[in-house]
This record gives structure tokens, C-alpha cells and sequence, in this order.
């Protein structure tokens, strides 16, 4: 039995709208689906182990469980949110909810920045990978380097987000049958993989033998600590749009937060065993097929896949990343458009945002826009950074650990009137978001700090200041300056009128 003490006219949920989409489409299976996909753990495999060897070296599988434990806190402040207001605007809707428009808005900012960002970067990972596989396939190096040029690069990109934005229109249960494909074909050969990783090893002139001494933090400096971290973090980036799609899922308030805590789980796992195979078989040296080698630290399955699983096997890797990369391609569109659809909603962006296709139930205009912004994005960024994928990975990682960090902190002070009403609502309302939220700050202040540095990255600066933190925190305070437009266009929701900032209730579970 829960008794709820508040006036029934100032429920959490009174101001919640339903925004038009379609309603109980998604199960917890599927929820669990699209949120795997989105993490897209082939992709977030070959484009950050070689990251977290630079970084921790041997220590990798350490940095790799630390990533995952702010995450795996943080997701129980959205499963809390989640039960008392289900919104497809997810940390926009409960931060304003918490701490009111204005730090509400930046939060969803934020979100829509990382989103739009991580498109491009798929994409970018899509197009490499794809090249690649066709130039293996016809036995044409010529072919597999295409993806160097980049008018090429930038015109196949562009073509891959068309196709992605294309599926996402068609609507959540489109997504879902094509995400079943996807993710089971991408974590087989993943498994595959990494057995054989595990069986060659011993042979292999680089490998390392297993030691439990990789999962201890000792010998890391804070310094090394962090900067590993903010590229685990980003490995398990992803896990929320089994939350953003909670208005089309069965059971709202319930079965969207336990998608969510069993994609961060499932990927954890995964992480742990293709990440201690990958080292046992390559080692983390600067030579050969280290993964320390600069040569295959963007790349680490490009590299690796025709020594491990040899031809025509290793065609299957590179098939998985392509299928890892488009699956979170078309996913990720979910939390964007939805992020804006409810801003659009509430009117904290323009109203067109929160437009709904009569057939397909889907935001239209804020998929189109997502689409394109993602598309500018990446041809701007390929044409100033000779290692795009480093540079947003990096900052990435600011943007994620602030909005994530804030919804967290959000919790916290939203049911701040029952964090001691008992021993659930301390543990799930207080301790693990406070954990949570305490270390993506951490990793946030430290990571702001570094980068500064223009040889944070991959060396790229912009008069002297490090692009990783340009493209992090810049475009968060750039934030600031559309939201004051905003403001003087549509003052409603600044005002509290559209979404309102809750008193906090007290709400005590009896058996």
C-alpha cells in the first residue's frame, strides 16, 4: 500500500502531456533491445579500447568496471524519475522538475548536444568500417582506404544518416524488429570473437597472460584514472533511450527503469570479456599489433579482426561493427527527437518540434532536424580534426557526465522529503545517486581541466585551447545563449507555466 501525502491537484505527474506517440509498444525485452543498441557495443569497443590502453594500459579492465559504476548508480535516479513522471523528455523534464526551466533546459540541451554529436560519430565509424569490409571483400586496398578521403567520407556519412533517419521516421515498432537483427547479429560474432581471442593468446608474439592485477586501480594516476575513465564512461553512454522511449512502453512507470539497469549490466559483461580477450591476445605494447600502437588505437578490430579470426571470418567483425554502428544510428534518434519533442512540447524549443506524424506517430520535424545537424556536425569536424573520433569521444564525456551527473543530483533534491521514509528510499533516492552524481562530477571537473590542454586528445586546438574542451564545454555554454533567445520568443515555459517546478512530496511504502 502507498499513501501519498499531497493534494491530488499538485500530483508529479499533473503537468506530464501525452505528446502523441504511439503507447505500449515496446516491452522489456524490446526496451532492453534498444537500449543495447544504442550503447552499440561493437562500435564502443573498437573505438575506445584503444583509448583506455593509452590511458591505463594493463589496467584497462579496472577503468572499465569504474565506468560502468556511475552508470549503473545514475540509472537508478532515472528508474526513480521514471516512476513518478514518465516523459519521453526524460533529464530535460525532471531536472526543470527538480531545479526548475532554466537548469532544466540546459540539461536537455545538453542531451540533444550529446545525441546529435555521438550521430556523427557513428556514422563516421559506419563508413569506415563499411569501405573497409567491401576493400577486403574484393581483395581492393584501393577501395578499403576510400573512407580516407574525405569527400568521400563526408558524402557516404551524409548517405548512412539519411538511411537512419529514414528508418527511425517509420516508427518505434519498425525500430524495434530492425534492432532484434542488429544487436543479436553484432554480440554473436562479438562472442565469437572474443573465444578466440581467449583460444589463440597463447600463441600470439604480444599477448599477456591473465592477471587479476588488471582489475585493481593501483599504479593509475588520478590524472590517468580520469581520462580513462571519461572514455568508459562514453563506452556505456547510451543505456537511457530504454527511458526516453517510456511513453511507448508497456507498464511506463516500471518497465522502461528495468530496461534500463539490464542493458548496463548485459554490457558490462560483454565490455569485460572482449576488452580481457582483446589484451590476453595483443598486449598493450607500442609495436606489432599492440594495442598501444598509435596505428591501431581508432581502429583496434580493424586491426585485429583477419589475426584473430582469419579469412574469410574476419569479414564477420567488420559486418558487426557496420551492424553495431548503423543499429545505434537509427536508436540513437530515438532519445534526440524525443529530447526535443518534449522541449517542443513544453515550449522550451519552438513549437514545430513537438510536431507528430499522423501515420507514424513519430516526431517528424525533430528527426529531420537531428538528421541534418548531425550530418553539418560531422563534415565541419572532419574538415578541422585529423582524428574526429578521439576529439568527440573526449568531449562527449563533459557533456554526458553533465547531464547525467544532473539528473542524478536532480533525484536527490526532488524527493529530498523521503530519503528516510525508509531503507528503499535510502538506498535508491540518496545513495546511489549521490554516488552517481558524485563520480560523473568527478570526472567532469577533471576532464574540464585537461583538456584545456591543446595536447588533450588527439592534439587538435583552436587558438591555443584544446578542441576536446571547445566542443565539451563550449557548446554547453553556447547553450546559454540560444536558451536567453528562447526566453524572450517563449516565456511561458521560463515562467514555470508549461512545466511546472514540483514542491516535493512524501510518499511512504507500507507493506
Amino acid at each position: 500500500m502507498r499513501i501519498e501525502a499531497h493534494d491530488p491537484l499538485h500530483r508529479p505527474e499533473a503537468d506530464i502531456q501525452d505528446k502523441g506517440l504511439s503507447h505500449n509498444a515496446v516491452g522489456l525485452l524490446g526496451g532492453t533491445v534498444l537500449g543495447v543498441s544504442s550503447v552499440a557495443p561493437a562500435y564502443a569497443l573498437t573505438a575506445t579500447i584503444g583509448i583506455l590502453v593509452a590511458e591505463a594500459g594493463m589496467k584497462m579492465p579496472v577503468v572499465i568496471i569504474a565506468g560502468f559504476l556511475p552508470m549503473f548508480f545514475a540509472a537508478y535516479a532515472y528508474r526513480e524519475f521514471n516512476k513518478v513522471a514518465p516523459d519521453c523528455g526524460t533529464s530535460f523534464t525532471w531536472t526543470t522538475k527538480a531545479f526548475g526551466p532554466y537548469i532544466g533546459w540546459l540539461g536537455g540541451w545538453a542531451a540533444v548536444l550529446a545525441t546529435v554529436i555521438v550521430l556523427s560519430n557513428l556514422a563516421g565509424v559506419a563508413v569506415q568500417f563499411f569501405y573497409q569490409f567491401i576493400g577486403d571483400l574484393f581483395g581492393s586496398e584501393a577501395v578499403g582506404a576510400l573512407w580516407e578521403n574525405k569527400l568521400i567520407n563526408v558524402a557516404t556519412c551524409v548517405a548512412f544518416l539519411a538511411i537512419a533517419t529514414a528508418v527511425s521516421y517509420r516508427g518505434i515498432t519498425t525500430t524495434e524488429r530492425v534492432q532484434y537483427v542488429l544487436v543479436g547479429f553484432q554480440m554473436v560474432v562479438l562472442l565469437v570473437f572474443a573465444g578466440m581471442a581467449f583460444a589463440k593468446s597463447g600463441s600470439s608474439e604480444t599477448g599477456l597472460s591473465f592477471s587479476w592485477d588488471w582489475f585493481s586501480p593501483a599504479g593509475l594516476t588520478m590524472s590517468m584514472f580520469i581520462a580513462g575513465l571519461s572514455g568508459s564512461i562514453f563506452a556505456f553512454w547510451g543505456w537511457d533511450t530504454a527511458l526516453t522511449v517510456n511513453e511507448e512502453t508497456k507498464d511506463s512507470d516500471k518497465t522502461p527503469g528495468r530496461a534500463a539497469l539490464l542493458c548496463v549490466v548485459s554490457i558490462l559483461l560483454t565490455y569485460l570479456l572482449v576488452a580481457v580477450a582483446t589484451q590476453m591476445y595483443a598486449g598493450v605494447g607500442t609495436d606489432g599489433l599492440g594495442l598501444g600502437n598509435e596505428e591501431n588505437s581508432e581502429n583496434v578490430f580493424g586491426a585485429l579482426a583477419e589475426p584473430v579470426m582469419g579469412g574469410p571470418l574476419h569479414l564477420f567483425l567488420f559486418l558487426a561493427v557496420v551492424a553495431s554502428s548503423a543499429a545505434s544510428l537509427i536508436t540513437t534518434f530515438l532519445p534526440t527527437s524525443r529530447t526535443m519533442l518534449a522541449m517542443g512540447a513544453y515550449k522550451a524549443f519552438p513549437t514545430r518540434f513537438a510536431k507528430i506524424h499522423p501515420r507514424f506517430m513519430t516526431p517528424s520535424y525533430a528527426l529531420v532536424v537531428a538528421g541534418v545537424g548531425s550530418a553539418l556536425f560531422y563534415s565541419v569536424l572532419t574538415l578541422t580534426s585529423e582524428n574526429v573520433l578521439t576529439d568527440t569521444i573526449y568531449s562527449l564525456g563533459i557533456m554526458i557526465c553533465f547531464y547525467y551527473g544532473l539528473t542524478a543530483f536532480a533525484c536527490i533534491w526532488y524527493f529530498r522529503r523521503e530519503l528516510f521514509s525508509s531503507a528503499r528510499g535510502f538506498v535508491f533516492k540518496l545513495l546511489f545517486p549521490l554516488l552517481g552524481g558524485l563520480g560523473l562530477l568527478g570526472v567532469f571537473a577533471v576532464t574540464l581541466r585537461d583538456s584545456a590542454s591543446p595536447d588533450y586528445g588527439s592534439g587538435a586546438s583552436i587558438g591555443g585551447v584544446g578542441l576536446v574542451l571547445i566542443l565539451g564545454l563550449g557548446l554547453i555554454l553556447l547553450g546559454i545563449v540560444f536558451m536567453m533567445i528562447m526566453r524572450a520568443r517563449q516565456p511561458a515555459f521560463f515562467r514555470g507555466e508549461t512545466l511546472r517546478k514540483d514542491t516535493p512530496v512524501l510518499i511512504v511504502d507500507e507493506p
